[in-house]
């Protein structure tokens, strides 16, 4: 077993397990910590805590310091830096007709090194970019080519249900997403419906799935024929979370309401349909 704490970098950034020592870190404590970036400032999101060696990337890097307000002027200068070479960059893309769009720009906590985030809709030659990048900010440039997702991740807005979006405020790592997913629930396939700003599958498509998925696994096929406490009957509608299937019974010539409970009474559902 090991002692971490778990550290977050970015506001809904994954949380990484650093070795606390002995230094007496609580949660919401602000550390220094070295990563293969480098020198890098983070937030304590996850207090002292043992966890198994399968949960952790060895080496388990140690937590340098806490950091003091000098580390945190010195996270709001990068900041401001950020801003003027975000701005100096779009002025490079411009003259050299790159086809790409800068999304964000971010500095190292010791400033050793300046990364460029940006999307393209395909491999982007900015050598010559480069350059004249590492000519104005004399430091090393990384240029980082993200997706779609990323973009709204890291941007942030408004969702369709009128929430800031889960991605930014707290979704660590994108799950996957599938249209499956849509049609389990019973939404709309209208892309517009079921997409997110970023023009993939909307993230909360996945919240509620496995719900979605248990009880199909319960419920019978839409089109079946069951045994309900008025008769046998063909199941015409299924309100999945709560279990409700509507059954339409021929003897009576109308569609009726049984609960899961008041079928399974009746013993097995899984009858051959007999149309």
């Amino acid at each position: 077993m090991y002692d971490v704490v778990g550290v977050r970098f970015k506001k809904a950034g994954k949380i990484y397990y650093f070795d606390p020592g002995d230094l007496p870190i609580e949660k919401d404590d602000y550390v220094i910590v070295e990563t293969v970036r480098g020198v890098e400032f983070g937030k304590v999101v996850i207090a002292r805590k043992q966890v198994d060696e399968h949960d952790v990337v060895l080496p388990l890097k140690k937590v340098v310091r806490i950091a003091d307000q000098k580390d945190k002027l010195i996270v709001e200068e990068n900041k401001v830096a950020a801003k003027e070479a975000y701005d100096v960059c779009c002025e490079k893309v411009d003259g050299h007709q790159l086809d790409m769009k800068l999304v964000d720009v971010e500095y190292t906590f010791d400033r050793n090194k300046v990364i460029f985030y940006f999307t393209a809709d395909g491999r982007v030659d900015f050598r010559e970019l480069v350059k004249d990048l590492a000519s104005i900010f004399r430091t090393r440039i990384e240029l980082r080519q993200i997706g779609v997702r990323d973009e709204a991740k890291m941007l942030g807005g408004i969702g369709p249900c009128g929430r800031m979006l889960c991605c930014s405020t707290f979704l660590g790592d994108f799950d996957p997403v599938s249209i499956k997913m849509a049609k389990d629930q019973n939404l709309s396939l209208n892309p517009t419906k079921i997409s997110g700003l970023c023009g993939r599958l909307m993230c909360c498509l996945k919240y509620e799935n496995d719900e979605y998925e248990t009880a199909k696994d319960l419920l019978p096929d839409l089109g079946e024929v069951i045994t309900t406490p008025l008769g046998r009957g063909k199941v015409v509608g299924l309100n999945i979370l709560e279990r409700i299937l509507q059954v339409e019974i021929k003897e009576q010539e109308r569609v009726l309401e049984f609960t899961l409970d008041e079928i399974l009474k009746e013993g097995a559902f899984s009858i051959p349909s007999t149309d």
